[in-house]
C-alpha cells in the first residue's frame, strides 16, 4: 500500500537515523571492551566441496576491506554495508610495515588497531579471513614489507633465506599469538575461519629456482605449526602442499580447480575494479560483467568468493605503493572510498548474493559434480538437485531440493533455451539463477538496482579551464569554508639541517632515507673554466646534465635555480643547464612516489639513481660527477619541523601571499577552515595544485598530483559483454587522474582546522575547496517483465505454494544515504520512457498519474518502493510492455526540513 509522506514519518526517519548512529557508537565501544566469545565456539574444516563451518558446508561471500585504508570510526558502517549486501565474511590483509615500523617495535593503534577491527567484524556476526602474508602487494608501499628489512645483512626476500625466514616467522607468529590471546579464532568463539600465508607467490616462484620450492614448503609448515586451528590458504600457488588450500585470484575464476580433489574451490581475489596511477585513466568494471563472473563461479562448483575490494578506501599519508599509484584506492568498489554505497554495483551484487543463498541448500547437497546440460553452442545449464532430474521432461512436483543455473556465454546474441519443458530467454554474457529450478530469481544482465549520482564523483572537479604549464587544471574560486588568509613559506633548496652528511660517490636513495621521507637531496660542487664558458658562447650551445637512470622523479637545481624535472620508472635523464665560470652547485632532489609493491627481488629494486651522473657538452669532453663528494640531506625542512601540525606550524616563518600572482614551486601553504555541518564525508578539491602532499590537523591526507590522463581511450558507453580487462572501461580521459581527496570527519574539529600543503611544482591554493560527498541523485528504470524483488522468495505464502513467484510484480526501490531523504521527484513515467539517469524523457505511452503516485510514495522518505504494475498506475497502453522510470533528488534531513 502506498503511503503519503507526513511530518511524523519524517520524524520517524530522523529517529531511525539517530538510532543507527547510536548502534555504531555502541559497536565501537563493544569492540574496545573485553569479550570472551562472539560466537559459540566452532571448528572449521573443509572437504572437496566447501568450507565446513561447525561441520556444515557453507557457500561464503566475502567482502575485502583493508582496515588501514579507513578510520576506526568508519569501520562499523563499512562492515554493516557489506553485511547488508549479503556478505557473511570479511577479508583483510595484515600490513607488516604498519605494525612493525621499526625492527622489534610494534604498533597496533588508530587505523592499525587490528584487534578492534576483527572484533567489530565479529560483533556484526560475520566471519573473517585473515591474510597475514606477510607480503601483501595490495598496491601498498613496498608490498607491506618494512623498509628496515632490506638492511638485514645477507637477506633475500621470499625465498629459502634464513635471515628473511627468521623475520617472517617472528611477525606471523606475533599476529597469530595476538589473535589467540584475544580468543579470535573460531574454535575460541571468534570470527576467524581462514588464514593465509604468503601471497601470489606462484606468479614469481620460478625466479627463485629450487629456493622458491623449498620456501613454499617451509612457509606452509611454519604457518600450520603456529596453532591457529583454522585452515590456511595460499593464493595463486598451484604447488601448495597438501595441508594448504590453493586458491584463485583474477577477473574470472570459474575454470579454476585446486591442486587436490580433497580441497574446495576458493576465489580469494575477484578484481571487481582496478587501481589507478598518476596520469592514467580511471578504471571501472561493469557490474553486469562482475556479477556474471561470480554467478559462473558458483555455477561451476565454487564455494568461497571474495571481492577485492568491496571497500577500497584511501592510501593516507605515504602508504600508496607503486611506483606512482594514486592516493585514492576506490577500486570502483560497491562501497566507495568515503564509505558511501555505489549503485547500481552494490544493489545488483546484493541481489546476486541473495539468489546464491537461496540456492545454498542445493549447492551444498550435491557431493560430486552437478548435472551438466548442453543447451546450445554457447549455452549450458548446471543442475544442483537432491536426486537426478531429466532435463527433457517437466520437473517432478515432488522434487526435493533443486536449483538451476542457466548460462549464455555468447557475447552478442540473446538466446532462448528450453529445459524442464519451459523456455527461458538469456541475454548475451549472462547467467540466470533459478533457486527452485522453475522461476528466474535473478539474471546478471538485468539490473533493477538504482543508479546513484554523487555530489562529488571520482572524476574531474566541478568546473575547469585549460591545462597550464604546471600541469594542473584551473578551477572556479574555492568555497567559503576557507579563509582568504593563505600563508606560505619557501622550502630551502639543498642542504638545510645539521644532519646532512658528505660521502664519496652516489648512494642509493633508500639506503640513505630508510623511507622516512619521499625526498632526498644530492648536492655536489665543481669548477667551470672560462674556456668552457667561451666555448658555449662561440658555438651557441649549453651543457647538459645526464643521469643513467632515475626513479620516480628528479628535480634539478643549478646554483639555486630550478632547471627542470624528469618523471619515470628508471628512465634516463638529459637536462640542459646553465653554468657560470668558477664554482657551480648542482642539487638533485630525488623523489619517490610509492615503493615497488610487486615482483621478485623487491629488496634489490631501490630508488634514486643508477649509472653515471655527468656533465656533457664541455670543451674537452664529459665530466663524470659520480665519483665526486656529494652532500646528502634527507627530507624537507618543513617535514623535520612538522609544520603541518598545530604545534609545528609555529616553527616556520609564514608570510601572507598575494593571491593575484601564481606562486613559485617548493612552497609550503597553510590555511584554516571550519568543518561543514552534518556527518557527510568531506572531499578536498586540490585540482588547482601541482604535486605534493597534504595534511589536515597533522593527519596525512596523502600525496596529490594533478597529472592529466591521455585524451583517448575512453568512451561514453561501456559494453559489459566479453572478457573484462583493466583498460576496457575507463573514464577521465584528458582530465586529472585524481582531484578530490578524502578528509575523514574524525580528523576535524568544528572550526579552526589546519590545512597544510607542500607544493613541488606550483599551483593556486586560492582555488582549493571542500565539498560534501553524498548521493545526490537516484534513478531507476524497471520493466514489467523484470524479476520480482528477491525478498519475495522468503514470503511464507510462496514457501507454502499458495502464491506463485511469477505473480508478484517487480518493484522500483530507491534509497538515499543515511540521514538523507528524497526531497524532490524530477522525473516519473510509467509507460514507454526512454533515456537513462539524468536524461529520461517520456514516451508516447505515459500514465498521467505517474508523478503523483511516485511523489506520494517517496517524497520525504529515506527509501521507498513502487510496484511496476497496471494495478498501481492503470494501463496507459494495452498490449505494450511498460517500464517505470524515476529520477529523484536526495537532501540532508535537518530539523524535519530538507537541506539542499
Amino acid at each position: 500500500m502506498l503511503e503519503t509522506s507526513t511530518p511524523s514519518r519524517r520524524s520517524a526517519i530522523l529517529t531511525a537515523v539517530a538510532a543507527v548512529v547510536v548502534v555504531v557508537v555502541h559497536l565501537v565501544a563493544a569492540a574496545e571492551a573485553v569479550s570472551d566469545t562472539y560466537f559459540d565456539p566452532f571448528n572449521v574444516s573443509y572437504d572437496h566441496r566447501a568450507i565446513l563451518i561447525g561441520g556444515e558446508r557453507r557457500m561464503l561471500i566475502s567482502a575485502g576491506i583493508h582496515y588501514p585504508r579507513a578510520t576506526p570510526q568508519m569501520w562499523p558502517s563499512i562492515i554493516a554495508n557489506s553485511k547488508a549486501a549479503g556478505a557473511n565474511v570479511v577479508q583483510t590483509y595484515v600490513f607488516w610495515n604498519g605494525h612493525e615500523p621499526s625492527r622489534g617495535q610494534y604498533y597496533f593503534e588508530g587505523r592499525y588497531d587490528l584487534v578492534k577491527f576483527v572484533k567489530l567484524v565479529a560483533i556484526q556476526g560475520l566471519y573473517l579471513h585473515l591474510r597475514i602474508g606477510p607480503y601483501v602487494c595490495a598496491e601498498w608501499n613496498f608490498g607491506g614489507f618494512p623498509v628496515w628489512l632490506r638492511d638485514i645483512p645477507g637477506i633475500e626476500f621470499r625465498t629459502d633465506n634464513e635471515p628473511y625466514k627468521e623475520e617472517m616467522e617472528k611477525f606471523v607468529k606475533k599476529i597469530v599469538d595476538m589473535m589467540l590471546e584475544e580468543n579470535l579464532f573460531s574454535w575460541q568463539g571468534g570470527p576467524i575461519i581462514l588464514a593465509q600465508i604468503e601471497n601470489e607467490y606462484g606468479n614469481i616462484e620460478s625466479s627463485y629456482g629450487e629456493g622458491g620450492k623449498s620456501y613454499v614448503k617451509w612457509a606452509a609448515d611454519m604457518a600450520v605449526g603456529l596453532g591457529a586451528g583454522v585452515p590456511w590458504v595460499m593464493c595463486q600457488q598451484s604447488d601448495a602442499p597438501e595441508n594448504i588450500i590453493n586458491s584463485c585470484n583474477g577477473f574470472y575464476c570459474d575454470g579454476f580447480k585446486p591442486n587436490s580433489y580433497r580441497k574446495p574451490t576458493l576465489w580469494t581475489e575477484d578484481w571487481n575494479g582496478w587501481y589507478a596511477y598518476w596520469g592514467g585513466r580511471v578504471p571501472h568494471r561493469p557490474v553486469k560483467d562482475n556479477s556474471f563472473a561470480v554467478a559462473r563461479f558458483f555455477q561451476r562448483g565454487g564455494s568461497f568468493h571474495n571481492y577485492y575490494m568491496f571497500f577500497g578506501g584511501t592510501n593516507f599519508g605515504r602508504t600508496s605503493g607503486g611506483p606512482n599509484y594514486v592516493t585514492s584506492y576506490d577500486y570502483d568498489a560497491p562501497v566507495d572510498e568515503y564509505g558511501v554505497i555505489t549503485e547500481p554495483k552494490w544493489g545488483h551484487l546484493r541481489d546476486l548474493h541473495t539468489a546464491i543463498k537461496l540456492c545454498e541448500p542445493a549447492l551444498v547437497t550435491v557431493d560430486g559434480s552437478p548435472q551438466y546440460v548442453k543447451l546450445g553452442p554457447m549455452q549450458e545449464a548446471h543442475i544442483y538437485a537432491s536426486e537426478y532430474v531429466n532435463p527433457n521432461k517437466t520437473l517432478p512436483e515432488d522434487i526435493g531440493i533443486c536449483s538451476l543455473f542457466l548460462a549464455n556465454i555468447d557475447e552478442q546474441k540473446t538466446v532462448s533455451v528450453r529445459i524442464f519443458g519451459k523456455t527461458y530467454s538469456l541475454p548475451p554474457w549472462s547467467v540466470s539463477i533459478l533457486p527452485d529450478c522453475k522461476s528466474v530469481a535473478y539474471n546478471t544482465a538485468k539490473v533493477v538496482a538504482q543508479t546513484s549520482i554523487k555530489s562529488v564523483e571520482s572524476g574531474s572537479p566541478p568546473s575547469y579551464a585549460n591545462v597550464t604549464e604546471f600541469n594542473y587544471i584551473g578551477l572556479k574560486d574555492g568555497n567559503s569554508y576557507f579563509t582568504n588568509n593563505w600563508s606560505s613559506y619557501k622550502e630551502p633548496v639543498g642542504a638545510w639541517g645539521n644532519d646532512s652528511f658528505t660521502a664519496e660517490g652516489i648512494l642509493e636513495h633508500l639506503n640513505v632515507t630508510k623511507d622516512v621521507s619521499d625526498y632526498l637531496w644530492y648536492i655536489t660542487r665543481f669548477n667551470i673554466s672560462d674556456e668552457d664558458v667561451e666555448f658555449w658562447k662561440e658555438n651557441d650551445t649549453s651543457p647538459s646534465l645526464s643521469i643513467g637512470k632515475s626513479r620516480d622523479v628528479v628535480r634539478i637545481f643549478v646554483n639555486g635555480r630550478y632547471a627542470g624535472s624528469t618523471v619515470g620508472d628508471w628512465v634516463p635523464v638529459h637536462q640542459n643547464i646553465e653554468l657560470i665560470e668558477g664554482d657551480n652547485e648542482v642539487a638533485l632532489l630525488s623523489v619517490t612516489v610509492g615503493l615497488q609493491n610487486y615482483g621478485a627481488f623487491l629488496e634489490k629494486d631501490g630508488a634514486g639513481f643508477r649509472g653515471q651522473i655527468k656533465l656533457t657538452g664541455l670543451k674537452d669532453g664529459d665530466l663524470d660527477l659520480s665519483d665526486l663528494s656529494w652532500t646528502y640531506q634527507v627530507g624537507l625542512e618543513g617535514e623535520y619541523s612538522e609544520v603541518y601540525t598545530q604545534e609545528g606550524e609555529k616553527n616556520a616563518n609564514w608570510k601572507d601571499i598575494d593571491l593575484n600572482t601564481i606562486t613559485s614551486p617548493f612552497t609550503w601553504y597553510k590555511n584554516s577552515f571550519d568543518a561543514p555541518e552534518g556527518t557527510d564525508p568531506i572531499a578536498l578539491d586540490l585540482g588547482s595544485m601541482g604535486k605534493g602532499q597534504a595534511w589536515v590537523n597533522g593527519h596525512g591526507i596523502g600525496r596529490y598530483w594533478s597529472l592529466v590522463s591521455p585524451k583517448g581511450g575512453c568512451s561514453n558507453y561501456c559494453d559489459y559483454r566479453g572478457a573484462y580487462h583493466e583498460n576496457k572501461c575507463s573514464t577521465n580521459c584528458g582530465l586529472p587522474t585524481q582531484s578530490w581527496y578524502h578528509i575523514p570527519r574524525e580528523w576535524l574539529k568544528s572550526s579552526d582546522n589546519l590545512l597544510v600543503l607542500f607544493e613541488e611544482t606550483g599551483g593556486d591554493p586560492s582555488k582549493i575547496s571542500l565539498e560534501l560527498h553524498y548521493t545526490k541523485t537516484v534513478c531507476s528504470q524497471v520493466s514489467e517483465n523484470d524479476y520480482p524483488p528477491l525478498s519475495t522468495w522468503s514470503d511464507q505464502n510462496i514457501l507454502n505454494g499458495e502464491v506463485s513467484v511469477s505473480s508478484i510484480p517487480p518493484q522500483v526501490y530507491l534509497h538515499c544515504d543515511d540521514g538523507h531523504v528524497i526531497s524532490s521527484i524530477t522525473f516519473a513515467s510509467y509507460g514507454t520512457p526512454s533515456g537513462s539517469c539524468q536524461n529520461f524523457s517520456q514516451g508516447r505511452c505515459h500514465a498521467a498519474n505517474s508523478l503523483s503516485i511516485v511523489t506520494e510514495a517517496c517524497l520525504g522518505e529515506n527509501s521507498c518502493t513502487v510496484a511496476v504494475s497496471n494495478s498501481v498506475f492503470g494501463d496507459p497502453c494495452r498490449g505494450i510492455l511498460k517500464n517505470l522510470a524515476i529520477q529523484a533528488e536526495c537532501s540532508l534531513m535537518n530539523n524535519d526540513k530538507f537541506v539542499a
